[in-house]
């Protein structure tokens, strides 16, 4: 598994809530528009097909910024200025 930062500027606004609500199921939300996606090869593949069929070609931009391997360097590759970063705990939940 490769961990990703996933960004995304979308010029429409229904465009954007799906855009958001795909990336919810791919990642952690760290900030507006960025995500932090830990993903194989094959589920990068379909994240990415996925939102070939949502954006706007010629108007929006998605850019994957490849941090490296989930389990290596991946985990110390996000610095933080002013509040620290934690990362999400993508653990099971209990209701």
């Amino acid at each position: 598994m490769h961990a990703y930062i996933v960004t995304y500027d979308i010029a429409d606004p229904k465009r954007l809530r799906k855009v958001y609500d795909l990336m919810r199921g791919y990642g952690s939300w760290l900030q507006l528009s960025v995500f932090r996606c830990e993903l194989t090869p094959r589920a990068r593949s379909e994240f990415r097909r996925e939102l070939g069929r949502l954006i706007h070609h010629t108007e929006d931009q998605v850019l994957f910024i490849d941090i490296g391997p989930a389990e290596g360097r991946a985990g110390t590759a996000i610095e933080s200025l002013g509040r620290a970063f934690v990362p999400a705990d993508n653990g099971p939940v209990v209701i």
